[in-house]
């Protein structure tokens, strides 16, 4: 992971920083400079709740190039309640199954670290189911 990188995605990985097209109204995330619903330019930075459902989902035995100690883990289509989806990996499900419809919040946790332990710790969203008391 490049450092510069990692700093100019942070909005998005650690608060869900997408855009409101100013135009149509429509929210968008990823950002994007022009808005695929209208084609006006949308700019207005718009902080999304994190609360949503569960869209579809996977469970992943077979990771990808770092993510081999995380497997085997779940990765979920999230409809948020203000409209995109989002693809993450849920997190905190102990023995509760993942159904379709399940409501989810986002929460912050490590997705990996980058080189050895002096590498950097790369953190992000992750959804987990929302804890009805």
């Amino acid at each position: 992971m490049e450092v510069p990188r990692h700093w100019r995605l942070k909005k998005q990985r650690y608060a869900l920083v997408g855009e409101v097209c100013p135009h149509c109204d429509v929210k968008l995330f990823p950002p994007r400079d022009v808005c695929p619903n209208c084609g006006g330019e949308a700019k207005q930075a718009y902080a999304f709740s994190g609360h949503g459902e569960i869209y579809s989902y996977t469970h992943m035995t077979n990771a990808p190039s770092g993510f081999e100690r995380q497997a085997p883990y779940t990765i979920a289509l999230v409809k948020l309640e203000e409209g995109p989806v989002v693809t993450a990996q849920l997190t905190d499900m102990g023995d509760k199954p993942v159904k379709i419809g399940m409501p989810v919040e986002m929460v912050t946790r490590r997705i990996r670290s980058d080189g050895d332990e002096r590498g950097m710790l790369v953190y992000g969203y992750k959804f987990r189911p929302v804890f009805n008391p």
